[in-house]
Parts: structure tokens; C-alpha cells; sequence
């Protein structure tokens, strides 16, 4: 089985980290929580996982540094980008066969029918092809050319084609006068052309964590005018893989925290924002919820998140935690939100309420629990 590049590279880190380790692959399936069969397929690149949460697992497990976990990521999503093309590429093959197969069905049908024409027409009178004379001796008007089943068939394929290709000129027509029609009167949107920089062959497939050009630059620009509050400085830090992360959310795409085609679709095209409470407000809010103990629960919310509703943190176990309050995708399934709701400063600010209100402690965040406790918090920003 031929591996592809980009898979290779991926697997050939895994294997590095792996031998650097000391460690053997049941030792490490203990420790990571994965089967030993699967980290031999990563391994050996025969399978990319669908979630970059066990390869980071994984790698902390080898001990890998904070630029090898970069690395890392960026590699993984090449190489998932990869797997995603391969499979496409072999559903196009196979329903490309499956078309080959139903004409081959088709042509084989209409040859029986062709036959069964011809013998109908011999067995009719006059099937011999012959003009029969009348009583006068004088032969009969030479007979209409009679359609066969391909004949008719091979007509109405006519009529259809010729059908298909007026349509398809009034499609081009119209196509092209939106083209020349001016924004904002009736005219087409986008191109993919220079307007899209993201598109262009300057700008790699997959834009992830780690890089530092133009094509983050442009990356952040767009998020900036969604009203993501974020840095525009080329460098695709912690910061932008979390609002990287809350745009996929909100618009509904696969969370992977890494620019693929969709996520460059719908940084051009979506209506997303991004623009949420402020500091203030959220403060102002989780005060008037937690009327029993204001002071700490925004403490807690500030240790937790900076107080921003967009704050979204990756777990080591390939989890992750949302909002204000950093909702646990287990909380979350437990009180029967989704992270698209957790990122509703409300939503998340009440979910949080109900998780205190069970035993009127602040038990699901420990540590900011002791800290608030102990002294007034004064949080920092987080990197970006």
C-alpha cells in the first residue's frame, strides 16, 4: 500500500517521537489510552486519525516539546487533508464504474430490444421489405421508414442532448452577465480569482498552527472583520487556533482549529460574527446570576476564561472546554448543550449556575475555586 507525502512526514514524526521515548508501543498504548494496533497503523502511516486529540495524547506521552506539538499539528492536518482527497478520489472512481456499468446494462438492453424489433417486422406482412401490388397491377406509396426501438430511442437521446445544451448556453449567458454586472446591482458575489488571496497558489492547502506569512495575515484580517478581537500579526499562535476553533463553530463546520477549503469558504462567505460581550458586560451579568456570591464567580469566570465568551481550550485527551465558564465537552453532554451554545455568553454564564447550584460550590473548577478564595484574581491575557 503506497503512502502519500504528506502522510508519510506525518507518521515519520510519530515514529521519531516514539523512538526518542524509549518507550514500546504497549507501554505507550498504556499510558496514552490508545490500542497498540492503532499507534502501529499511525506509525507506520497505513491510517491518519480522525481526531488530532489522540495524536497530541500521543505526543505528550514521548514527551514532545511545544514546537514539536506544533509540528505535529500542522502535519496531522496535512495529512488528514490528504486522506479526506483520497477518499473522495476513490467515491468519484467508484461511481464513475457504477455509470460504466448501467450504460453497459443499458446498450446490452437495447441491442435485445433491437433484436426483438427485427423480428417483429419479419413476422409482419410485407416484412420482407417489398412493395405488395394492388389489384391493377400498380404497386403501393412506398411505406414511411418505420422507427425501430434504438431509432427511437436515439431521437428522443437527440431531443434531450439538444435540451440540455440550450440550457446550458442561457446558464453561460446569465453567468457571464453576472460576471460583468457591477457589485451590488444583481450582480454575482466573489470570485476565486485575486479578490480571494486564501485560494491563490501562494497560500498552502492546509494553514495551520505554527505558521508564520501573508496567507495567517489574511487569515486573521478576515476573522478582525467578523469582530473576532484578535492580533492581525501573520503568526498563528494559541490565539488564533482558538478563534479559528469559534468561527468553525459558529459556522458550522468540523471544530479542527486548522484553515482547510471549507474554513476558507466560509471565511470569505459566511455572515458569521464574532463580536460578543465585553468585559464589563459579562461581569455586570455573572454578577446579577450568581447573586449569592458575585465577587466569586466572576473571579472564577476570570481565571477560567479572561472573561472572553470565545475562550476555547484543548485538552490533552483530545477534549476540549468552552466559554466563559470552560464547559467541558463531558458537562456539555451532561446538561445537553453544544459548543455552539457554550459560546453563547448566557447560555454559558446559566449552565454554570446549574452546575453550582447541585451543591452551592464552585466544585467544577477547583482550581480557580481555591484561588478565588484565597486572593482577589488578576488575570493576564493569554498568549497569542
Amino acid at each position: 500500500m503506497s503512502v502519500c507525502p504528506e502522510t508519510e512526514r506525518f507518521a515519520a514524526l510519530l515514529r521519531a517521537l516514539k523512538s526518542r521515548s524509549g518507550m514500546s508501543y504497549e507501554a505507550l498504548a498504556r499510558k496514552s489510552g490508545l490500542a497498540g494496533s492503532t499507534l502501529h497503523r499511525y506509525c507506520r502511516g497505513t491510517s491518519v486519525p480522525q481526531d488530532y486529540g489522540s495524536v497530541h495524547r500521543l505526543a505528550t506521552v514521548c514527551g514532545a516539546t511545544p514546537e514539536e506539538l506544533r509540528t505535529l499539528h500542522r502535519l496531522w492536518a496535512l495529512a488528514d487533508a490528504a486522506r479526506t482527497a483520497a477518499a473522495r478520489a476513490e467515491e468519484e472512481a467508484a461511481a464513475a464504474e457504477e455509470r460504466q456499468e448501467a450504460r453497459q446494462e443499458t446498450e446490452e438492453a437495447e441491442e435485445a430490444e433491437d433484436e426483438e424489433d427485427e423480428e417483429e417486422e419479419k413476422a409482419e406482412p410485407g416484412g420482407g421489405g417489398q412493395a405488395v401490388p394492388d389489384i391493377a397491377g400498380e404497386p403501393d406509396p412506398e411505406p414511411a421508414p418505420r422507427l425501430t426501438g434504438r431509432s427511437r430511442r436515439r431521437r428522443l437521446r437527440t431531443s434531450v442532448v439538444t435540451a440540455a445544451i440550450l440550457a446550458a448556453l442561457s446558464v453561460s449567458a446569465w453567468a457571464l452577465y453576472s460576471a460583468r454586472t457591477p457589485s451590488g446591482s444583481g450582480g454575482g458575489g466573489r470570485g476565486s480569482g485575486d479578490d480571494r488571496p486564501l485560494f491563490s497558489a501562494n497560500c498552502p492547502p492546509v494553514i495551520a498552527m505554527g505558521e508564520h506569512d501573508e496567507c495567517v495575515k489574511e487569515v486573521q484580517r478576515l476573522l478582525h472583520a467578523k469582530g473576532a478581537d484578535i492580533g492581525v500579526d501573520g503568526s498563528f499562535g494559541p490565539q488564533t487556533l482558538r478563534r479559528v476553533t469559534a468561527f468553525q463553530v459558529l459556522a458550522g463546520i468540523q471544530p479542527n482549529g486548522v484553515v482547510e477549503e471549507p474554513t476558507k469558504k466560509a471565511l470569505y462567505a459566511s455572515r458569521v460574527r464574532m463580536s460578543v460581550w465585553s468585559q464589563e458586560k459579562v461581569r455586570q451579568r455573572v454578577r446579577e446570576v450568581f447573586p449569592e456570591v458575585p465577587d466569586k464567580a466572576v473571579a472564577i469566570a476570570d481565571c477560567q476564561s479572561f472573561l472572553d465568551p470565545l475562550h476555547i481550550l484543548p485538552n490533552t485527551n483530545g477534549t476540549r472546554n468552552w466559554g466563559l465558564f470552560q464547559i467541558s465537552d463531558a458537562r456539555l453532554r451532561e446538561l445537553g448543550g453544544t459548543p455552539r451554545q457554550a459560546l453563547d455568553p448566557e447560555w454559558n454564564i446559566q449552565a454554570a449556575r446549574r452546575l453550582w447550584s447541585r451543591d452551592r460550590d464552585f466544585g467544577d473548577w477547583p482550581h480557580c475555586a481555591r484561588a478565588a478564595g484565597a486572593t482577589p484574581l488578576t488575570a493576564t491575557r493569554p498568549p497569542r
